[in-house]
Protein backbone atom coordinates (compact mmCIF):
# COMPACT_ATOMS: atom_id res chain seq x y z
CA UNK A 1 0.00 0.00 0.00
CA UNK A 2 1.28 3.37 -0.85
CA UNK A 3 2.46 5.95 1.82
CA UNK A 4 0.05 8.07 3.31
CA UNK A 5 0.48 11.71 1.68
CA UNK A 6 1.21 14.59 4.42
CA UNK A 7 -0.24 17.40 2.43
CA UNK A 8 1.97 20.59 3.20
CA UNK A 9 -0.91 22.71 1.57
CA UNK A 10 -3.97 21.57 3.43
CA UNK A 11 -1.79 21.55 6.56
CA UNK A 12 -0.89 25.30 6.05
CA UNK A 13 -4.20 26.25 5.26
CA UNK A 14 -5.67 25.28 8.46
CA UNK A 15 -2.82 27.15 10.06
CA UNK A 16 -3.12 30.23 7.70
CA UNK A 17 -6.39 30.29 9.12
CA UNK A 18 -5.75 30.26 12.85
CA UNK A 19 -2.98 32.64 12.34
CA UNK A 20 -5.67 34.90 10.45
CA UNK A 21 -8.09 34.51 13.34
CA UNK A 22 -5.12 35.62 16.19
CA UNK A 23 -4.39 38.42 14.14
CA UNK A 24 -7.81 39.89 13.82
CA UNK A 25 -8.33 39.39 17.30
CA UNK A 26 -5.09 41.56 18.09
CA UNK A 27 -6.03 43.88 15.75
CA UNK A 28 -9.15 44.57 17.60
CA UNK A 29 -7.94 45.07 20.38
CA UNK A 30 -5.40 47.73 18.90
CA UNK A 31 -2.34 45.94 18.08
CA UNK A 32 -2.52 44.70 14.02
CA UNK A 33 0.95 42.25 13.34
CA UNK A 34 3.35 43.80 11.63
CA UNK A 35 6.08 41.91 9.96
CA UNK A 36 9.02 43.86 7.54
CA UNK A 37 10.79 41.92 4.78
CA UNK A 38 13.67 43.46 3.47
CA UNK A 39 15.04 42.37 0.05
CA UNK A 40 18.57 43.38 -1.53
CA UNK A 41 19.66 42.64 -4.97
CA UNK A 42 17.79 41.25 -7.90
CA UNK A 43 17.74 37.50 -7.23
CA UNK A 44 15.00 36.18 -8.77
CA UNK A 45 14.16 32.91 -6.85
CA UNK A 46 14.31 35.65 -4.06
CA UNK A 47 11.93 37.84 -5.59
CA UNK A 48 9.14 35.21 -5.77
CA UNK A 49 9.96 34.02 -2.12
CA UNK A 50 8.92 37.30 -1.06
CA UNK A 51 6.26 37.70 -3.08
CA UNK A 52 4.77 34.82 -1.25
CA UNK A 53 5.04 36.13 1.81
CA UNK A 54 4.01 39.24 1.74
CA UNK A 55 0.29 38.24 -0.11
CA UNK A 56 0.47 35.11 2.76
CA UNK A 57 0.67 38.04 5.47
CA UNK A 58 -2.12 39.79 3.38
CA UNK A 59 -4.40 37.20 3.67
CA UNK A 60 -4.12 36.48 7.38
CA UNK A 61 -4.22 40.07 8.36
CA UNK A 62 -1.12 40.88 9.13
CA UNK A 63 0.58 43.98 7.91
CA UNK A 64 3.92 43.69 5.44
CA UNK A 65 6.39 46.47 4.89
CA UNK A 66 8.21 45.36 1.99
CA UNK A 67 11.49 47.44 1.58
CA UNK A 68 13.84 46.89 -1.67
CA UNK A 69 16.99 48.03 -2.05
CA UNK A 70 19.76 47.81 -4.93
CA UNK A 71 22.46 44.87 -5.09
CA UNK A 72 25.18 48.30 -4.28
CA UNK A 73 23.23 49.04 -0.61
CA UNK A 74 25.83 49.15 1.59
CA UNK A 75 26.49 46.98 4.75
CA UNK A 76 26.19 49.81 7.18
CA UNK A 77 23.08 51.14 5.38
CA UNK A 78 21.21 48.09 5.92
CA UNK A 79 22.14 47.85 9.51
CA UNK A 80 20.91 51.08 10.40
CA UNK A 81 17.61 50.03 8.91
CA UNK A 82 17.86 47.21 10.89
CA UNK A 83 18.28 49.40 14.11
CA UNK A 84 15.55 51.66 12.96
CA UNK A 85 13.00 48.43 12.30
CA UNK A 86 13.97 47.15 15.97
CA UNK A 87 12.96 50.47 17.69
CA UNK A 88 9.60 50.13 15.81
CA UNK A 89 6.23 49.32 17.86
CA UNK A 90 4.66 48.55 14.47
CA UNK A 91 6.98 46.08 13.45
CA UNK A 92 6.89 42.17 15.22
CA UNK A 93 8.93 40.52 13.12
CA UNK A 94 11.78 41.33 10.45
CA UNK A 95 12.73 39.53 7.70
CA UNK A 96 15.48 39.65 5.56
CA UNK A 97 15.79 37.68 2.36
CA UNK A 98 18.81 35.85 2.09
CA UNK A 99 21.33 35.52 0.29
CA UNK A 100 22.47 38.81 0.06
CA UNK A 101 24.99 40.56 -2.42
CA UNK A 102 28.59 39.00 -1.05
CA UNK A 103 29.97 42.79 -0.09
CA UNK A 104 27.04 42.19 2.77
CA UNK A 105 28.04 39.78 5.96
CA UNK A 106 24.79 37.98 6.57
CA UNK A 107 26.08 37.15 10.11
CA UNK A 108 26.24 40.50 10.95
CA UNK A 109 22.94 41.26 9.60
CA UNK A 110 21.10 38.37 11.47
CA UNK A 111 22.72 39.60 14.74
CA UNK A 112 21.40 43.07 13.99
CA UNK A 113 17.64 41.94 14.09
CA UNK A 114 16.45 41.99 17.72
CA UNK A 115 15.76 38.39 19.30
CA UNK A 116 12.21 39.52 20.05
CA UNK A 117 11.69 40.07 16.33
CA UNK A 118 13.64 37.53 14.44
CA UNK A 119 11.00 35.88 13.62
CA UNK A 120 13.49 33.61 10.99
CA UNK A 121 14.56 32.22 14.19
CA UNK A 122 18.37 32.36 12.65
CA UNK A 123 20.35 34.31 15.25
CA UNK A 124 22.89 32.79 18.30
CA UNK A 125 20.40 33.78 20.21
CA UNK A 126 17.49 32.30 18.88
CA UNK A 127 19.56 29.40 18.30
CA UNK A 128 20.44 29.00 21.98
CA UNK A 129 16.81 28.90 22.57
CA UNK A 130 15.73 26.35 20.35
CA UNK A 131 19.12 24.07 21.89
CA UNK A 132 17.53 24.89 25.26
CA UNK A 133 14.00 24.49 24.95
CA UNK A 134 13.20 27.89 25.56
CA UNK A 135 10.30 29.90 23.90
CA UNK A 136 11.88 31.40 21.13
CA UNK A 137 11.44 31.33 17.86
CA UNK A 138 11.94 28.34 15.94
CA UNK A 139 13.78 28.56 12.45
CA UNK A 140 10.19 28.04 10.31
CA UNK A 141 11.32 25.17 8.36
CA UNK A 142 12.02 22.60 10.97
CA UNK A 143 9.27 24.35 12.88
CA UNK A 144 7.13 23.14 9.68
CA UNK A 145 8.43 19.63 8.98
CA UNK A 146 8.02 19.51 13.22
CA UNK A 147 3.66 20.14 12.91
CA UNK A 148 3.75 17.73 9.64
CA UNK A 149 4.90 15.07 12.05
CA UNK A 150 2.37 15.86 14.63
CA UNK A 151 -0.29 16.11 12.17
CA UNK A 152 0.44 12.52 11.53
CA UNK A 153 -0.50 11.43 15.37
CA UNK A 154 2.36 9.32 15.32
CA UNK A 155 4.34 9.81 18.63
CA UNK A 156 7.92 10.89 18.64
CA UNK A 157 9.04 9.11 22.05
CA UNK A 158 11.33 6.47 22.07
CA UNK A 159 11.42 6.76 17.87
CA UNK A 160 14.77 6.79 15.91
CA UNK A 161 14.98 9.67 13.84
CA UNK A 162 17.09 10.00 10.97
CA UNK A 163 18.12 13.84 10.01
CA UNK A 164 19.94 14.14 6.61
CA UNK A 165 21.88 17.22 6.82
CA UNK A 166 23.59 19.59 9.23
CA UNK A 167 23.01 23.58 8.33
CA UNK A 168 22.34 26.16 10.46
CA UNK A 169 18.63 26.75 9.06
CA UNK A 170 17.23 23.27 8.86
CA UNK A 171 19.49 20.21 9.86
CA UNK A 172 20.88 21.54 13.27
CA UNK A 173 17.79 22.79 14.72
CA UNK A 174 15.52 19.97 13.03
CA UNK A 175 17.51 17.40 14.89
CA UNK A 176 16.96 19.51 18.48
CA UNK A 177 13.70 19.63 17.62
CA UNK A 178 12.98 16.20 17.40
CA UNK A 179 15.47 15.49 20.25
CA UNK A 180 12.96 18.00 22.23
CA UNK A 181 10.34 15.53 20.93
CA UNK A 182 12.25 12.56 22.43
CA UNK A 183 13.02 10.89 19.61
CA UNK A 184 16.53 9.44 19.38
CA UNK A 185 18.45 11.23 17.11
CA UNK A 186 20.67 10.40 14.71
CA UNK A 187 22.73 13.32 12.32
CA UNK A 188 23.67 12.39 8.73
CA UNK A 189 25.67 14.14 6.11
CA UNK A 190 28.92 14.62 3.47
CA UNK A 191 30.86 12.65 6.27
CA UNK A 192 28.62 9.90 6.95
CA UNK A 193 30.24 7.03 5.47
CA UNK A 194 27.13 4.66 5.00
CA UNK A 195 23.60 6.29 4.62
CA UNK A 196 21.50 3.57 4.07
CA UNK A 197 23.02 1.77 7.11
CA UNK A 198 21.74 5.18 9.20
CA UNK A 199 18.32 5.33 7.34
CA UNK A 200 17.09 1.50 7.22
CA UNK A 201 17.12 1.72 11.06
CA UNK A 202 14.82 5.13 11.06
CA UNK A 203 11.29 5.67 11.80
CA UNK A 204 11.72 8.76 10.54
CA UNK A 205 13.70 10.27 7.75
CA UNK A 206 14.06 13.86 7.44
CA UNK A 207 15.55 14.77 4.24
CA UNK A 208 17.71 18.20 3.80
CA UNK A 209 20.51 18.27 1.77
CA UNK A 210 19.25 19.50 -1.50
CA UNK A 211 20.67 17.11 -3.85
CA UNK A 212 18.03 14.77 -5.85
CA UNK A 213 17.85 10.96 -5.32
CA UNK A 214 19.70 11.25 -1.82
CA UNK A 215 17.00 9.17 -0.27
CA UNK A 216 15.87 6.15 -1.73
CA UNK A 217 13.12 3.43 -1.82
CA UNK A 218 15.73 0.68 -1.01
CA UNK A 219 17.20 2.81 1.71
CA UNK A 220 13.80 3.33 3.97
CA UNK A 221 12.70 1.24 6.70
CA UNK A 222 9.06 -0.51 5.55
CA UNK A 223 6.43 2.22 7.26
CA UNK A 224 8.93 5.02 7.63
CA UNK A 225 7.85 8.33 8.09
CA UNK A 226 9.81 10.10 5.16
CA UNK A 227 9.95 14.69 5.42
CA UNK A 228 11.50 15.93 2.25
CA UNK A 229 13.19 19.25 2.61
CA UNK A 230 14.89 19.69 -0.42
CA UNK A 231 14.37 21.76 -3.64
CA UNK A 232 15.58 20.99 -6.62
CA UNK A 233 14.63 20.34 -10.17
CA UNK A 234 14.68 17.10 -12.51
CA UNK A 235 16.34 16.88 -16.03
CA UNK A 236 12.67 18.72 -17.19
CA UNK A 237 12.60 21.25 -15.09
CA UNK A 238 10.27 20.05 -12.80
CA UNK A 239 10.41 20.59 -9.25
CA UNK A 240 11.59 17.85 -6.67
CA UNK A 241 13.11 16.74 -3.69
CA UNK A 242 15.75 14.91 -1.95
CA UNK A 243 13.74 11.87 -2.16
CA UNK A 244 12.72 9.12 -4.84
CA UNK A 245 9.42 9.88 -4.32
CA UNK A 246 7.71 7.08 -6.61
CA UNK A 247 9.75 4.84 -5.14
CA UNK A 248 9.81 5.50 -1.52
CA UNK A 249 5.99 6.18 -1.58
CA UNK A 250 5.64 2.42 -2.14
CA UNK A 251 7.60 1.37 0.88
CA UNK A 252 7.24 4.92 3.24
CA UNK A 253 4.25 5.01 6.03
CA UNK A 254 3.78 8.22 5.65
CA UNK A 255 5.58 10.47 2.96
CA UNK A 256 5.62 14.66 2.65
CA UNK A 257 5.56 15.66 -1.46
CA UNK A 258 7.55 18.70 -3.37
CA UNK A 259 6.25 20.28 -3.94
CA UNK A 260 2.94 20.60 -1.94
CA UNK A 261 4.80 19.54 1.31
CA UNK A 262 7.01 21.39 3.55
CA UNK A 263 6.90 24.67 1.12
CA UNK A 264 3.60 25.75 1.68
CA UNK A 265 5.00 24.88 5.79
CA UNK A 266 7.19 27.17 5.63
CA UNK A 267 5.44 30.90 5.22
CA UNK A 268 2.92 29.02 7.88
CA UNK A 269 5.64 29.26 10.46
CA UNK A 270 6.64 32.84 9.26
CA UNK A 271 3.17 34.08 9.92
CA UNK A 272 2.81 31.46 13.30
CA UNK A 273 6.11 33.15 14.57
CA UNK A 274 5.07 36.52 13.75
CA UNK A 275 1.59 36.40 15.87
CA UNK A 276 3.61 35.02 18.51
CA UNK A 277 5.92 38.65 18.52
CA UNK A 278 2.63 40.41 18.21
CA UNK A 279 0.93 38.26 21.24
CA UNK A 280 3.83 38.65 23.30
CA UNK A 281 4.57 42.49 22.57
CA UNK A 282 0.80 43.18 23.34
CA UNK A 283 1.16 41.41 26.73
CA UNK A 284 3.98 43.23 27.79
CA UNK A 285 2.24 46.34 27.00
CA UNK A 286 -1.02 45.16 28.46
Amino acid sequence: MPAQLINGTQLSQQLRADCARRAAALTAQGMQPGLAVILVGEDPASHVYVRNKVKACGEAGIHSVLEKYEADMSEAALLARIAELNADPAIHGILVQMPLPKHIDPHKVIEAIAVAKDVDGYSVLSAGETMTGLPGFRPCTPFGCMKMIESTGVDLRGKHAVVIGRSNTVGKPMALLLLQANATVTICHSGTPDLAYHTRQADIVVAAVGRRNTLTADMVKPGAMVIDVGINRDEEGKLCGDVDFAGVQQVAGYISPVPGGVGPMTIAMLLENTLLSAERAFAKRA
